[in-house]
């Protein structure tokens, strides 16, 4: 009798442990862990020059860093900011004007996503 009631209640404890862990467990948060993976295209690539020329679909940049000008395509989704983030009109891109192109490509062509339109800097002279 002695034996079957240790034997009862060894089963009862690691019963009551085994409830205990799992209920704990339950309430323990799980750690989820997000991966980001970039491709290697080289989507979101900037650029910086003086545009040479505005045409329909087609922004022309001079840059530093290449000695030929640069064709970057627009599209309807392209947005154009100022220096400050604020929104202007595609119209306010000129020849001559200093501009940082954020573009995409899609294969041969490079896209632009984001134009910011930088001020002109304008030098006056006097003259006694």
């Amino acid at each position: 009798m002695n034996t079957k009631i240790r034997n009862l209640s060894g089963l009862t404890f690691l019963g009551l442990l085994l409830i205990t862990a799992q209920a704990t467990f339950a309430q323990m948060p799980v750690e989820t862990s997000t991966t980001t993976t970039t491709s290697t295209s080289s989507a979101g690539t900037v650029s910086s020059g003086t545009v040479t020329q505005f045409s329909p679909n087609t922004i022309i940049v001079r840059t530093t860093t290449t000695s030929d000008p640069v064709s970057y395509s627009y599209s309807k989704t392209t947005t154009y900011v100022d220096e400050d983030g604020n929104p202007v009109s595609m119209e306010t891109v000129r020849s001559g004007q200093p501009v940082t192109v954020y573009y995409d490509r899609n294969g041969n062509q490079m896209v632009a996503t984001k134009v910011i339109v930088k001020k002109t800097s304008r030098t006056t002279t006097t003259t006694p």
